[in-house]
């Protein structure tokens, strides 16, 4: 059953304090009756997604050789043997080994959106909503980005934090792109695995708005 839940949230600056007087209530819909299967759905059929179902195997009739009939049918006291490229000998084909094949499997957009806001509602306790102006780097540097993410996490080498934004700029990307264990994703891009993975999640207030609000 889809609900609409109602939140509010407090805005944090770039120093870390809260804004006063910019607290956006927001209706999120959830599902609140199966959401584990939900949210198990839309994390397999990603996971299904990034396969590349490459593997491939030779069966008897695709491996080389094995025209000639190794030995006579009978006088040898061995086994009977038509060819050497029966599955049952060393260096012969594969029985039912694996072929190309395309393991995408689809889901409806509703209900991958729905996914997504029930993760996200269910991962309120650690969301630190800012403004939009923390994504404004002038410059590329890690230094400077991590300064200003420790503002509002405590980051280290072994906790997972996510940064969600509503643009993309190339100083952002790169002052990101070398922080261990901090992953940088568009409001767009973002799915249900990254949200319930880590430990810490910054998302500035537009990029909130957008994706609760579709």
């Amino acid at each position: 059953m889809t609900i609409i839940a109602q939140l509010n949230y407090e805005v944090k600056d770039s120093q870390g304090l809260i804004t006063p007087n910019t607290s956006i209530p927001l209706s999120m819909k959830i599902n609140n009756c199966t959401p584990k299967y939900l949210i198990h759905k839309a994390i397999v059929i990603q996971d299904r997604n990034k396969r590349q179902g490459t593997a491939s195997s030779k069966t008897r009739s695709e491996v080389r050789g094995g025209g000639k009939k190794p030995w006579k049918q009978k006088g040898t006291g061995q086994a009977r043997s038509g060819s050497s490229n029966s599955p049952l000998w060393r260096g012969g084909g594969v029985t039912f080994g694996p072929k190309p094949r395309s393991y995408a499997k689809k889901i409806n957009i509703k209900e991958k959106q729905l996914a997504l806001t029930t993760a996200l509602f269910n991962s309120m306790h650690k969301v630190t909503v800012v403004e939009d102006s923390f994504t404004n780097i002038i410059q590329p540097k890690t230094k400077a980005f991590v300064a200003a993410l420790k503002k509002f996490v405590s980051l280290d080498e072994t906790t997972r934090a996510l940064v969600i934004s509503h643009q993309t700029n190339e100083n952002l990307t790169r002052s990101a792109q070398n922080i261990p264990n901090v992953h940088l994703s568009h409001m767009n891009n973002i799915n249900v695995k990254e949200v319930l993975l880590a430990k810490h999640i910054i998302i500035t207030q537009n990029a909130l708005t957008n994706i609760t609000g579709k």
